[in-house]
């Protein structure tokens, strides 16, 4: 949505009275500043979604989902298997997941410094 429509909606709103003058110089402003879209919770953790490289069984689907939710790995495991139980939904979420979910990045390790003897 373009920051024309979100200001003509506004104006809409303000006209209706469902907000008040101070509402709609606040709504305006951060329109115009561009702060009216932020990143909620749910967007910023479907954006740090990876695969585990470390905890895999198959594809480490299960242990990135794990990570991002604070959910055990093993409990995600469980519901993806009693999802193949239902018509294979399990199976084809599984697989899409697979593939459109990226790897993790392994960290780098530091590099060890070696004395001089």
């Amino acid at each position: 949505m373009s920051d024309s429509d979100e200001l003509g909606k506004l104006a809409d709103l303000h006209q209706q009275g469902a907000l008040s003058d101070e509402e709609f110089v606040r709504a305006k402003t951060r329109v115009l500043n561009g702060t009216a879209r932020t990143d909620g919770p749910e967007l910023t953790a479907i954006n740090a979604l990876r695969r585990s490289q470390n905890d895999r069984w198959l594809g480490g689907v299960c242990a990135g989902i794990a990570k991002v939710t604070g959910v055990a790995a093993w409990l995600w495991r469980l519901s993806f298997a009693l999802l193949v139980l239902c018509g294979g939904t399990g199976v084809l979420i599984y697989a899409l997941m697979w593939i459109f979910v990226p790897v993790e990045t392994p960290r780098s390790e530091p590099p060890t410094q070696l004395s001089a003897p």
